[in-house]
This record gives C-alpha cells, structure tokens and sequence, in this order.
C-alpha cells in the first residue's frame, strides 16, 4: 500500500515499490522458504469479504520447534510512506480486523518516513486487540546486495509467530517497540528508530529472543475487538516552538479553518515564550475558548512535560493540556483519534488526552512491580497453586498467589500448554475468569493440542464462561472448527435440540456427510496424523499474516508447527 524501501527494485528513475514480493523477496531465501510447497491460504481481499486462496511458505524449524507459515497479500495502490493518510490507515485497520479470526498475529511492510505516525494511529484504531501487529521496513531493499530488510522481516515474523504480544509494534534493527512510543531517529543508520522513553517490549540476540513481559501492554476491558476508521488528520496541526516565535505566527497557525486540536511542541519540560506582556499565552488562551485542544508535548527525544517551570505553568493555567512523555507522532494521532470519537465533549478529550490508553504515555501515578534480583518465582509452583486455587473456585487464593507475579505469569503455561485462563474456562467460578480476563490473559492463546479457552469451556458446556469469553473477542480457531462441529452434531443428535454452548462458541453446522462449511480446505482443519488427536506428532497451527502495507501487504499466516 505505501510502497516503503523494503520492497523496492532498481529502475531508470531509481528506486519503486514492486509486486511479486513473496516469489522474489522470500521464496529463493532459505530462511524463509523450507521447500515444503504448503497449500495455499484463505484471505479476505476486500471489504465485501472476497476471499482468495494466496500462494503460502513455510519457514525452517526454530529454536523453540515451531515453523511459521505466511502468505502474501499486496495491496492494489502501491505508494511511497510519505504519502499515506488516514485512509491508508484505515485501509490497513480494516484488511486486519476482515482476517482477525484467520491468522494468529499480523505483520505489516511500510516505508521508514512515516513509520512511526502508522505505527501510533494504528495503535488507537485497533481497540481492544488481542494478537499481535507488528510493523518493519528497512533502509536498504530486501532485493539489494547488503540490506537489513532480511533481518527485520525474519525477526518480525520470528516474534509474530512464537509470543502472544497483543500491541500494536514496531520492530527494527533487532528490537521490539511499542508503536506508539518509536520514533525515527536516523535516515541512514540501520538502528533507524528508538523509544526514548519506554524500554524495547523485546531483543533478539543470536542465542534467543528475551521479552520485557512487565513491559507488555494488555487490553483490560472485556470487550472484543474492533476498530475506529475515521481519524482525520486535516483538522489537527503540529508546531514547532522556536526562539523568537511571533504570537501572530501562532495565531494563523490557530486560526485555520476547521482546526479542532494542536499539538504543541515546546523547549525542555514544556516551556514556550509567553512575553512580557502574555501575548503567546493569551493568543493559546483564546484558541482553547474556541474549542481547539492544544496538547504540549516536548521537543526533547527524553524527558516528559510538567509544569516545573512558570512558563509551562503559565500555560497549564491557560489549559493546554500537559502531553507527559508521548512522542509528536502519539500526541497528534491519539488526538486525531479522541475528536474521531463520537459524543465526546472538550472535557472528555483533554481528561483522555492525560491518561494512557494503549501505554503511550507514563502516568506519574503509574506503580511498576519488579523482582528485586531480576529472576522470577519458580514456575512450576506458582503454576500448580494458581491451577489448584482455580480448580476449588477460590477467587481469593488466586489474587494472592498472582500478587506482584501477574505480568509473567498470566499467560504462562504448565506442562500441558494450558494458561490460568484455559484452567479458568473450565473452573467452578466465573469471577476468576473475568478476573484473568480484566488483567489483560489472552483469549488467542493454545494448549499442546491446539485448543483455546473458548473450545474448553464449550466442550464442558459451561455456557457462561463460554458466553464472558466470546464478549472479550474470543474466537474458535480454524483448527478447532471441524472437531468442534463434530462435537455440536453429536449432542444435537442425542438431545434433540439446537447446542446453545456450540452455537454461542461459533462452532459450524455439520452436514450428514461429515463436513462443514468453512474457509479453511479440511487438510487445513484437520491433524495431519490420527495420533495427532491426542496431541501427540506434528500440528499445524494456521495463523501469522503479514500485511505489507508497503509494497504489499502480505498476509503471513503462521502455521505454528509443534514437533514432539
């Protein structure tokens, strides 16, 4: 969609954005490409819900014994990311949200320029995401000699396919940041982008990759996902103070017509040239009686505003609303996304404004829980109390066993691949579940055999677990529909009557001769082994896409592929 240098070739004007990415970027690289030609992949093309068998690829064996299985979607207007808007970001949210429920994380090729604007804008259009969505490009292009596309592509498929980080990211140069904390700090330099006031979510080395899990930011309302389109940047503005900044220069910035917010960038902790006689501050006063939001944000890469000097408490009185720690690209597409927002007041943007809502700002009040020593509890017996305190309904005894542990131990895993909130799906109380659920557990998450929470808790026919599980964005993964349906045919059969638990759980009609409508082909929904059933041999998991909304958009879906 926009193009971006990671998909570029040589031509008689220089460098343009190609197609044919996935034949000619990835398929001759080993890397990416383990020969085992698997069969093409379902994917939603367009908004009217087309879908199309796309060409897939299957990486070699990784160091944590899965292969990630992807697939190209490229997007029909291929230009450079110094043009993309918010319709090229609302292209980008909807090509996610029509794949949620086909692929397990998504990865997104883009061009470096506006990188980090995308990156924030998607943060707060993808409300309440559960999977992860990451974004890379590259300063060199994938198809030239010496690149560090290979290495950024790799990595961010490597993360999208292996850890369930539900944020919205950017990975470049080896690391892992939250979106909307990056910003573009060389127009060279391979370590191209920075976040130079939140640590990386991640780093790969050449032994493993280490994840900051305390750092990972998890959606705490139990809602499912969506996504809001219609952010207008036309009617929101940045400015730069510098010395010698006339009041009249601000006015004309403020007096635009249709301007509804303005991000404010100023000197150190947020001070701005008031004047002896006010007149920048009173010129800021009078814009904000009209309505307009003004949002100070610093022109520091480290630091946070805060009304530590007169002149930014000046401004603080004039009600320009302190931006803390957001970098310009967070502040003016969080405010683009607040005045998007229907039947909010002034109050209501500038009080949300404040406040972190996808973790793109520090809140002062903000507690941060670590290990004194860096090194966690053991696993294994935090792991069997919780599992015992869920098994007895003990709501109670699972706060204190989660206490100053919760940000690893959430989605952790016992011996039989199942999470606190796989035991929960199918525990006695529900409180625990919707306790999980409120601290951020993902609902996208697997056992050994393949199975979410949501397949659990149907199969015991808890139909409120199942219920609170589906208002929180959980789906039936495409290897689970063809047993699932298996299992409603069956209890259909012997009760009679339609299976309220299958039913609300999404699991498909099954037919009389055994199959089910779906978009996967049945060698995509079923085991390739008949011991597989058991979770034992190899499983293919469907899941990863890529969206390149650089030169494409490819599509990867992760086969995660366990080997016992």
């Amino acid at each position: 969609m926009t193009g971006g240098t990671i998909c570029m070739r040589r031509s008689e004007e220089g460098f343009v954005p190609a197609r044919g990415f996935l034949d000619a970027g990835m398929s001759p690289r080993p890397s990416f490409n383990d020969g085992s030609r698997p069969d093409p992949l379902d994917v939603v093309v367009d908004d009217a819900g087309t879908v199309k068998k796309l060409k897939s690829l299957r990486t070699p064996l990784s160091s944590y014994e899965r292969q990630i299985r992807y697939s190209v979607l490229e997007f029909k207007e291929l230009l450079d990311s110094s043009s993309i808007d918010a319709k090229g970001w609302a292209q980008i949210a909807k090509t996610i949200f029509n794949n949620y429920q086909l692929f397990d994380a998504f990865v997104i090729l883009h061009g470096t320029d506006s990188l980090a604007y995308t990156c924030s804008a998607l943060s707060f259009m993808l409300q309440n995401l559960g999977k992860p969505v990451i974004l890379t490009g590259s300063q060199s292009p994938m198809l030239e000699l010496q690149n560090d596309a290979t290495d950024n592509l790799l990595g961010s498929l490597v993360i999208a396919g292996h850890f369930m980080i539900p944020e919205v990211c950017l990975f470049f140069n080896y690391k892992l940041f939250r979106g909307n904390r990056a910003t573009k700090t060389s127009s060279t330099d391979f370590a191209a982008f920075s976040s130079p006031n939140h640590p990386p979510l991640a780093t790969i080395t050449s032994v493993r990759t280490d994840v900051s899990w305390p750092c990972i930011y998890r959606p705490t309302h139990i809602n499912p996902f969506t996504i809001q389109t219609n952010l207008d940047t036309a009617h929101v503005a940045c400015l730069r103070i510098f010395p010698g900044i006339k009041p009249e220069m601000v006015d004309g910035v403020l007096r635009v017509k249709g301007l509804r917010g303005l991000v404010l960038e100023t000197f150190g902790a947020g001070n701005a040239p008031g004047g002896s006689d006010g007149a920048m501050t009173k010129v800021i006063q009078d814009a904000i009686r009209r309505g307009i939001v003004v949002v100070n944000v610093t022109q520091c890469m480290v630091g946070s505003v805060s009304p530590l000097y007169a002149p930014a408490t000046a401004l603080g009185r004039a009600g320009v609303v302190f931006g803390h720690d957001m970098t310009s690209e967070a502040a003016l597409t969080k405010l683009s996304y607040l005045l998007a927002l229907p039947d909010l007041s002034y109050e209501d943007v500038t009080r949300r404004m404040i406040v972190s809502l996808r973790g793109e700002l520090t809140e002062n009040s903000q507690t941060l829980f670590t290990h004194p020593n860096g090194q966690l509890t053991p696993k294994l017996a935090s792991l069997a109390a919780l599992g015992y305190t869920i098994a007895k309904g003990d709501l109670e005894g699972v706060r204190e066993v989660m206490r100053g542990e919760r940000e690893w131990l959430l989605n952790e895993a016992d011996y039989s691949g199942n999470t606190p909130l796989h035991l929960a799906a199918t525990g006695p109380n529900i409180e625990i579940l919707r306790e999980f659920l409120l601290q951020g557990a993902s609902v996208h998450l697997r056992n050994r055999d393949g199975r979410t929470p949501l397949f659990l808790a149907a199969k015991v026919g808890n139909v409120e677990n199942a219920s609170l599980l589906r208002k929180s964005g959980a789906h039936l993964h495409a290897i689970e529909l063809r047993v699932a349906g298996v299992l409603r045919k069956r209890e259909e059969e012997e009760t009679g009557q339609i299976s309220e638990v299958w039913e609300l759980a999404g699991a498909p009609v099954v037919a009389s001769n055994g199959h089910s409508p779906s978009t996967q082909s049945d060698t995509e929904l079923a085991p390739k082994h008949e011991e597989e059933e058991n979770g034992h041999g190899v499983w293919e998991f469907n899941g990863t896409p890529i969206l390149d909304s650089g030169c494409h958009s490819p599509m990867v879906h992760s086969d995660i592929e366990r080997v016992s």
